[in-house]
C-alpha cells in the first residue's frame, strides 16, 4: 500500500471514529430522555411483584411515572423540531444535466478515476468556491424534484462560476478533484447520519431564533433551540475534526489525478479570487448602487484579469493560457449561465431584487461607461448641487445664477476644509441626502452604500432557489461598510469634476476592469484625481485642482448638465 493510500486509509478512519463520537453524543441525549420511563416501569414491575409495597411506594411510582410521561413528550417536541426544521442551503444557480452535459461528464468520468460516487447534479455559486452539499432534506425538494431526487443521496457538486470563465478545463478538473473526492466519505452512514444530526440541530436553532413566531408557537421552540444549541455545544469540536479528516482523506485520494497541474490550478484559484473581489468591489457595485447589474460578471472575470497580467509581472504568461480551451465551453449556454449568476450575485452581496424590474435593469458591458458611469457622476453631481441649495450656497455663474457649475462647489469649500468648516456640513448634508435616498428605494441597497435591502425568500418569482435557503435578510456578504460623509463628499466632488470634464473638456466616461468608473481625457485614463479632489476636502486648498483643471482644459465657470 502506497503512502497516499495509507494517509487516505487513516483519515478516512479518523473521520468515522468523530462521526461514531457524535453519534454517541446522540445515543446518550436519547438514553437520558427514557431514563425516567425505565426507572417508572422498574417501579411499576416492582410493585406487581409484590416488591417495594406501600403508600409511599405507590407515590413514588407515579411521581416518577409523571416525571416520565412529561421528559418523553418534551423529547418527541425537541426530536420533531430537529427533524422538522430546514436546513440552511446555499443560494445558487442549478445546472441541468442537458444545459451542460460535458461538464456532467468531465465530473462523472472524475468520479471514476477517484472510485467515488458521482455528485447528484451540478449548481454554480457566483463566488470562488466549491464544495459538496448534501440537499437530501425533504424541506429542500419539491414536487417533481421531490421524487427524483428521493433515492438519490449524493451530495450536489457546488461550482465556483468564475472558475468556469477563468480557468482552462484541465486546470478545472484538477481543482474538482479533492472537492469530487469527498462524495467517499459523505456515502459512509456513519458519517450520513452524522452530518445530518449536526444539520438538524443548527436548523432547529435557527428555526427557533426566526422572528414572527407568536407566544404560543415560539415558546416550544425556543425551548427546542435551547436544548439543540446544548447538544450542538457538545458536538462542535468532534464535527469541525470530523469534517477535517474527511478533507484530508479526499484531498489524499484527488493526489492520484493530476497532480502536477494542482500547483499550477491552485495559483489560478489565487488569482481569479483577486480579479473577482475587484470586480464586485471596484465594478460592479457602483451599477448596484445605480440600480443596474452588470449581466455578465464571470466574462469581465477574464477581461479584468487579462487586464492585471498585462499589468503586473507577476502575472506574466497568464494571458497565454487564454489560447486554451475555456471551462465555460462545458456550458451549453454559457451567456445565460452567466446572466443567472450575475443576478445571484447582486442579491448575495448587494441585496438586489430576485428579478429585473423598474429601477433594476441588466446593463452590458458596452453600454456601462454611459449608462452607470456618466449617469452615476450626475446623479452625485446633482445630489451635491441640492445639499448646497439646501445650504442656502449662492450660485456662481453671474450671466445665469441657475445653472450649475463647479466654480460654485470650490468656492464654498476653498479655505474652510476640516474639521467644524463648511466642508463638514456639506459631507454631513450628503449623507443624510443618500440615507434619505436608500431608505425610499425598495427591493435594493440602494443607489450609494449597498446596505441591506428588502429582497429575500419570497420576494421574486416562485422558483427562486433562494426561496430554498432561509428567512435571512439580504445581502448576506455586504462588500463595504457604509461610507463617512467625507469620503461621500469626496466622491461627490470627483464626479462634479468629472461632470465638468466631460461637458468642457471633450473627456469620456469609461470603464477600467480593475478600477472601475475611469475618466477618459484623449484616450486615456486619467487616474489622478483622487489627491487634489481631497486636497479641497479636507484642507480647503483648491490649488492641485485648479492645476488638475488646467491641465486637461476643464472650464470650471462653464454649466454643467445634470440628470
Amino acid at each position: 500500500m502506497s503512502g497516499i493510500d495509507v494517509g487516505e486509509e487513516l483519515g478516512a478512519r479518523a473521520a468515522q471514529a468523530r462521526a461514531l463520537s457524535l453519534l454517541r453524543i446522540r445515543s446518550r441525549a436519547l438514553a437520558v430522555a427514557i431514563l425516567p420511563a425505565a426507572v417508572a416501569v422498574v417501579l411499576f414491575a416492582a410493585g406487581a411483584q409484590g416488591h417495594l409495597a406501600g403508600p409511599a411506594w405507590d407515590t413514588v411510582r407515579w411521581t416518577v411515572l409523571g416525571v416520565a410521561v412529561v421528559v418523553l413528550l418534551v423529547t418527541v417536541l425537541v426530536a420533531v423540531s430537529v427533524a422538522r426544521a430546514r436546513p440552511a442551503m446555499s443560494p445558487t444557480v442549478p445546472v441541468p444535466e442537458d444545459g451542460a452535459p460535458d461538464l456532467y461528464r468531465l465530473v462523472r468520468d472524475l468520479a471514476d478515476r477517484l472510485d467515488v460516487p458521482a455528485p447528484s447534479a451540478i449548481a454554480l455559486t457566483p463566488d470562488c468556491d466549491s464544495w459538496l452539499e448534501d440537499r437530501t432534506h425533504r424541506a429542500l425538494r419539491r414536487g417533481a424534484v421531490a421524487a427524483a431526487e428521493a433515492g438519490d443521496a449524493a451530495p450536489v457538486l457546488v461550482i465556483g462560476s468564475p472558475f468556469l470563465w477563468w480557468m482552462r478545463v484541465a486546470e478545472l478538473r484538477a481543482v474538482l478533484a479533492p472537492v469530487v473526492a469527498g462524495t467517499g466519505p459523505s456515502a459512509h452512514p456513519d458519517i450520513a447520519a452524522a452530518r445530518r444530526f449536526v444539520r438538524g440541530l443548527d436548523a432547529s436553532i435557527a428555526d427557533a431564533a426566526a422572528p414572527g413566531r407568536g407566544a404560543v408557537r415560539g415558546a416550544p421552540l425556543a425551548f427546542a433551540g435551547w436544548v439543540s444549541r446544548l447538544l450542538l455545544r457538545a458536538c462542535r469540536d468532534h464535527a469541525a475534526e470530523m469534517e477535517r479528516c474527511v478533507a484530508a482523506a479526499a484531498s489524499m485520494r484527488a493526489q492520484t489525478v493530476d497532480h502536477g497541474l494542482r500547483i499550477a490550478a491552485q495559483e489560478q484559484v489565487g488569482l481569479a479570487y483577486a480579479g473577482w473581489d475587484r470586480l464586485l468591489t471596484r465594478v460592479a457595485l457602483p451599477a448596484w448602487r445605480m440600480g443596474r447589474w452588470p449581466s455578465r460578471l464571470d466574462a469581465g472575470v477574464v477581461s479584468a484579469l487579462t487586464e492585471l497580467s498585462r499589468r503586473d509581472r507577476l502575472a506574466d504568461g497568464f494571458a497565454l493560457r487564454l489560447g486554451e480551451r475555456p471551462a465555460c465551453d462545458l456550458l451549453e449556454e454559457p451567456g445565460v449561465a452567466d446572466e443567472a449568476a450575475s443576478l445571484l450575485a447582486a442579491r448575495l452581496f448587494h441585496g438586489g431584487p430576485a428579478e429585473s424590474g423598474p429601477g433594476w435593469a441588466p446593463v452590458d458591458w458596452q453600454q456601462y461607461p454611459d449608462e452607470v458611469v456618466d449617469r452615476k457622476w450626475r446623479t452625485e453631481a446633482a445630489r451635491l448641487h441640492r445639499v448646497l441649495d439646501t445650504l442656502g450656497v449662492p450660485r456662481a455663474s453671474a450671466a445665469d445664477p441657475a445653472v450649475p457649475t463647479l466654480a460654485r462647489v470650490m468656492e464654498h469649500l476653498s479655505g474652510s476644509g476640516g474639521p467644524g468648516g463648511p466642508g463638514e456640513e456639506l459631507a454631513a448634508g450628503i449623507g443624510a441626502a443618500v440615507a434619505r435616498e436608500e431608505a425610499a428605494t425598495p427591493g435594493h441597497g440602494g443607489p450609494e452604500h449597498g446596505g441591506p435591502g428588502h429582497g429575500g425568500p419570497g420576494s421574486g418569482a416562485a422558483e427562486d432557489p433562494l426561496d430554498l435557503w432561509g428567512p435571512g435578510p439580504l445581502p448576506l456578504f455586504p462588500l463595504q461598510p457604509p461610507r463617512t460623509g467625507t469620503e461621500l463628499l469626496a466622491d461627490h466632488v470627483a464626479a462634479m469634476v468629472c461632470c465638468a470634464a466631460v461637458d468642457t473638456a471633450g473627456a469620456a466616461p469609461g470603464l477600467d476592469w480593475l478600477d472601475g468608473p475611469a475618466l477618459l481625457v484623449g484616450g486615456e485614463r486619467r487616474a489622478d484625481l483622487a489627491t487634489p479632489v481631497l486636497s479641497l476636502v479636507e484642507d480647503g486648498d483648491p490649488d492641485p485642482l485648479l492645476s488638475w483643471l488646467a491641465e486637461v482644459g476643464v472650464r470650471s465657470d462653464k454649466p454643467v448638465r445634470l440628470v
